[in-house]
């Protein structure tokens, strides 16, 4: 543990998450920092503790990870992570390592003292260029929410302060990568005339077929879905594939929100080659557990799941083969799938829903998705800043790994 504060009273510690009482500590930093914001919507503590668990997350299979706290006092005001994700690097060449699960008082010393700690742990490991927030992967929550704050996050996605960006911007960091966040309402009409030529002109043909996801064929379905995902995925920007590994705990964690009639997949050919996937908006139906299934939680949840209690949802996950893509195809499966979705949503009763995230310079992607009726709501930010040290400048001091 190390003083940074100076004559502060009283003084910040940074210490290094050792332990199962310390990763509860880690966890449960959020509930402090968003005290006071109703649109925070608090994680369930059991999952995040499954999440960061070494023994049920294969993540860690592929990669080394790092956790701190900073401590006012007793008092824990921040939390950051850092990740070297070997199947990151073998994809991408580019010397990278993350940071995570950053939450932090609006405080240019507590952020100092995180980022720094992060940076120099991963230059430690060559890293050249620090990257994130990523909690834990690509494939998990990603992104430093920029805009959209007046709204309560989606499944699976990030929450966060205006100085959140500030903060890290002072400190050197610049933007990555944006990611979009899509609003979309069911109250509205669908396609567009040209949208909806398009979207015949591909059900015509005798070769394609569009089904649901078979419940008595769940497993089987589900890998299809995310070998698509790995696939149509694979050229994407910070694009990492799921493990075998991490397929089966997908599939694992999602049984229970995944309902056969929001998924959808496209066959040409008999053969499996595009995909959209909706699940029911989890934070709406855990708003009010304030993180906890124990003593009544789980039978809220249950009941609002079982019982359609829940009227929004995410639609996170849209894949198309690559062999597909860039051609007319592509784009008249992805407005099948988002027609289709949102009829039976729409019929199921849904009020609202997310689309996201999408990468902001991905402009025929967007074309598509904007042409029926979505629009913008929230925009995520990726991060990075180059570890490389100025041969002219004095080296950068950080503080020691611990």
């Amino acid at each position: 543990m190390e003083n940074f504060s100076g004559s502060s009273a009283p003084s910040l510690r940074l210490q290094r998450v050792q332990n199962r009482q310390d990763m509860d500590r880690f966890i449960r930093v959020p509930w402090s920092i968003y005290a006071h914001d109703p649109n925070w919507i608090a994680p369930l503590i059991m999952e995040r503790r499954d999440h960061l668990n070494p023994k049920k997350n294969p993540f860690f299979d592929h990669a080394e990870t790092a956790f701190w706290l900073v401590l006012k006092g007793d008092k824990a005001v921040g939390r950051i992570s850092a990740q070297v994700d070997h199947m990151a690097l073998e994809k991408h060449q580019d010397a990278a390592g993350f940071f995570g699960f950053l939450e932090a008082e609006d405080n240019e010393e507590v952020f100092r003292a995180l980022l720094e700690q992060a940076e120099g742990w991963l230059t430690e490991r060559g890293m050249k260029t620090i990257r994130g927030p990523f909690s834990l992967s690509i494939n998990d929550e990603a992104g430093l929410l920029i805009d959209g704050f007046d709204t309560p996050p989606s499944l699976m996605m990030g929450h966060g302060f205006p100085y959140y960006a500030t903060r890290m911007e002072a400190l050197g960091y610049g933007k990555a990568q944006d990611m979009i966040a899509y609003d979309f309402q069911f109250s509205t009409d669908g396609l567009p005339k040209k949208s909806r030529a398009l979207v015949n002109r591909l059900m015509a043909r005798p070769n394609v077929t569009v089904r649901n996801l078979r419940k008595d064929k769940f497993l089987e379905d589900v890998t299809i879905v995310l070998d698509i995902f790995n696939d149509g995925w694979a050229d994407n920007w910070g694009f990492v594939p799921l493990t075998a590994a991490e397929i089966e705990k997908t599939v694992k964690d999602l049984k229970l929100l995944i309902q056969p009639k929001f998924v959808r997949i496209i066959e040409v050919d008999g053969e499996p080659a595009a995909f959209a996937l909706t699940l029911p908006n989890l934070n709406e139906a855990i708003a009010d557990l304030n993180g906890r299934l124990l003593p009544f939680g789980w039978a809220k949840l249950l009941y609002r799941l079982k019982f359609n209690r829940i009227k929004t949802l995410r639609l996170p996950m849209l894949g198309i083969r690559k062999k597909f893509h860039n051609s007319w195809l592509a784009a008249a499966m992805a407005l099948v799938l988002i027609d289709t979705l949102h009829q039976e949503n729409k019929k199921s009763g849904m009020k609202s829903g997310e689309l996201s995230w999408v990468l902001d310079d991905n402009v025929g992607m967007r074309r598509i998705i904007e042409s029926t009726g979505c629009r913008v709501y929230k925009t995520y930010r990726v991060y990075e800043k180059n570890l490389s040290h100025d041969p002219h400048s004095p080296e950068k001091q950080h503080p020691p790994s611990r």
